[in-house]
């Protein structure tokens, strides 16, 4: 597993020297609570997704990155935003140093079962009561806020 910092309006945080395209997806249950996984890499919790591979569309990565991560199949079902904010990068220990790029869908679940990957430590549905309580970085807090507030538009930042 690749270590990795996230930067968040930090000063001393080098400079972006790639935009990968990424996709995420917000996935509830009945009760309200978000699909999320608690990431090997940083231990925060986190919505599942990742980055587009050669050859497909920004859905289907989402749909492969849900599965990957939390062994559910999904189907995308909205837009919830385009999260591009060159305040947040992500420095990777091969010299590598991300600016943000994250298309964040809305899905619901098709079929699977709840699996942890070599990425998690645990996956699971969260209670939004849990959020202050647990650690998620400011930029998924952001795209759990914009869920809450149910939006008419897809958030563009």
């Amino acid at each position: 597993m690749t270590r990795r910092r996230d930067y968040y309006r930090d000063p001393a945080a080098p400079r972006a020297n790639r935009i990968v395209p990424g996709g995420a997806a917000i996935v509830t249950d009945d009760r309200g609570r978000v699909l999320m996984h608690r990431r090997a890499d940083s231990g925060n919790w986190s919505l599942p997704g990742g980055t587009m591979e050669v050859g497909e569309t920004l859905q289907q990565c989402v749909v492969r990155e849900v599965k990957e991560e939390t062994g559910l199949d999904i189907e995308v079902t909205a837009l919830l935003g385009v999260y591009a904010d060159p305040a947040h990068v992500i420095a990777y220990a091969d010299g590598e140093v991300r600016q943000e790029f994250t298309v964040t869908y809305l899905g619901r679940i098709v079929g699977g079962t709840i699996l942890v990957s070599d990425e998690s430590t645990e996956v699971r549905f969260v209670d939004p009561a849990e959020f202050a309580d647990i650690p998620i970085h400011d930029t998924v807090r952001l795209r759990l806020r914009h869920h809450a507030e149910r939006r008419d538009c897809p958030y563009l930042g």
